[in-house]
């Protein structure tokens, strides 16, 4: 069946992200997260967002929203990844788990070396979310800045230099996404994020949600997390521009994170508003993200549209005043 474009009737609040053989979704009043198990059930997890209640004022006023929010979802997006991991181990890992855990409940000295265990395990996981945001840093903040610094010319031109680092920047970015891209795990990841879009496409379109309304749908959406870090990157480059020439490599990479929040907050403020209207002006701050979607989202099979179903049902307001964007 050949793609077809969102005829979309409104815009809704919900968003999602993909995990590990799931999707999480989040709506203005619930979240959801739905998983396929190894067994081939579906795992579904509701939960109410703000304890049921409006979102408070810091995460709906303009130009300080953006950071809380973006926080708020790298912090929600880990967990439930790590989550949707759990949940695909096999009953008989599971039952080897519960078998050492009794095995150490047996006397107070195998308790002692069970919470070592856990608390050591929970140290090697903040190590690892240290190094990968160590490296993420190194990666797209210095090295852009390192590399351009050696092209003498750069240095002189200060917006030239920022241009150019821009470039490296999304030349990284690209190349890591498509890098990835290429395992096994992160390409079923990546039909689960397919699966996520097409589905908000489908509820957007007030169509039913059912596996050959969805399937329809195209998968590019924008207001989607590859289009925000898109503009991120774009936003980055234009607030470079005014830094003073002549500074080192390593002063301008400390800038640049030094002025993240600020280049989040515009950002985020900028997605909103290519969500809200279809322009000219929109259609090229999005054109870039729904570009990159080509790598970052594949087109799902019907058991992770099934998937997104699930995830989606909950959040859906009663209201739907409730989920316009």
């Amino acid at each position: 069946m050949s793609q077809k474009s969102n005829k979309e009737k409104f815009k809704s609040k919900i968003g999602g992200q993909a995990l590990i053989e799931g999707i999480m979704m989040l709506g203005p009043l619930k979240g959801a997260m739905a998983c396929r198990l190894p067994d081939g059930t579906i795992d579904l997890e509701v939960w109410d967002e703000n304890n049921g209640k409006q979102a408070p004022w810091y995460k709906k006023t303009p130009f300080i929203r953006g950071c809380f929010n973006f926080v708020s979802s790298l912090i929600k997006g880990y967990k439930y990844t790590m989550k949707s991991a759990e949940k695909q181990m096999t009953e008989e890992e599971k039952a080897e788990e519960d078998a050492k855990k009794a095995a150490k409940s047996g006397t107070s000295a195998s308790s002692d070396d069970e919470k070592l265990s856990s608390s050591a395990f929970d140290i090697i996981m903040i190590i690892g979310s240290v190094l990968g945001v160590g490296i993420a840093v190194g990666l797209f903040f210095f090295l852009p800045k390192f590399l351009v610094g050696l092209i003498p010319v750069a240095a002189d031109t200060g917006i030239l230099r920022s241009m150019l680092e821009g470039i490296v920047k999304i030349a990284l970015f690209v190349l890591y996404m498509w890098a990835v891209s290429l395992m096994k795990d992160i390409k079923r990841q990546y039909m689960y994020h397919g699966a996520e879009h097409k589905t908000i496409a489908c509820h957007e379109a007030e169509l039913p949600l059912t596996v050959e309304n969805i399937r329809m749908q195209s998968r590019f959406h924008k207001r989607c997390g590859t289009s925000f870090i898109f503009i991120v990157l774009l936003i980055g480059i234009f607030v470079m521009c005014f830094v003073p020439k002549g500074l080192l490599w390593w002063q301008r990479s400390l800038i640049s994170i030094a002025a993240l929040p600020l280049v989040v907050s515009i950002s985020y403020e900028c997605i909103r508003i290519a969500g809200s209207h279809d322009n000219l002006f929109t259609k090229l701050l999005s054109a870039p993200g729904l570009a990159m979607q080509r790598i970052t989202t594949r087109e799902p099979d019907d058991s992770m549209i099934e998937v997104a179903i699930a995830a989606m049902t909950p959040c859906i307001p009663e209201d739907k005043e409730e989920d316009k964007w």
